[in-house]
């Protein structure tokens, strides 16, 4: 993503809070992105070091160790190379679902990603984070993981925060 062009998802004020859609049309097979998304090898690349069982009901462990937030959840719906969801929460925190959404989209994938946040929550840095964190997919696919890029990540948040007005 270069800096004159930040092609934001949506994001908007729900009844129960928010709810951000971001989109990637990625040059690599919907097999190749799936792995990215449930593969622990993979998964460490691009988000944080973690496990997921691939089945509806499977645990859900992903330990972000820089920030101390460690994802402990459940798949909440499942189809292989299709949909993944989970909450990216921990017991006794409030519930927030993410759906990714696998399409092919001629020789490449549509990823989706949705975004739930409950009211009260800071939902253009959550958004703004997952943009950053999509960068970096992009990249591991490519063969060149890159670190979290912050200035996309300070930019995305300033659009995010725009749409909230």
């Amino acid at each position: 993503m270069n800096d004159d062009a930040l092609a934001l998802g949506r994001l908007q004020r729900t009844e129960a809070g928010f709810e951000g859609r971001l989109q990637r049309l990625l040059a690599h097979p919907p097999a190749a992105v799936w792995a990215m998304l449930t593969e622990p090898a993979a998964m460490a690349q691009w988000l944080a070091p973690g496990t997921i069982e691939l089945r509806a009901g499977g645990a859900v462990r992903i330990d972000f160790a820089d920030s101390g937030t460690l994802i402990d959840s459940t798949v909440t719906e499942f189809a292989t190379q299709r949909v993944l969801e989970y909450s990216w929460s921990s017991p006794g925190q409030p519930q927030r679902p993410l759906r990714w959404e696998l399409q092919v989209d001629g020789e490449g994938t549509r990823l989706e990603l949705q975004v739930r946040l409950p009211a009260g929550e800071d939902a253009a840095k959550a958004c703004a984070g997952f943009e950053g964190h999509l960068e970096m997919l992009a990249a591991a696919l490519e063969g060149v993981p890159i670190k979290f890029p912050f200035d996309l990540f300070l930019k995305a948040r300033a659009g995010y925060g725009e749409q909230l007005k």
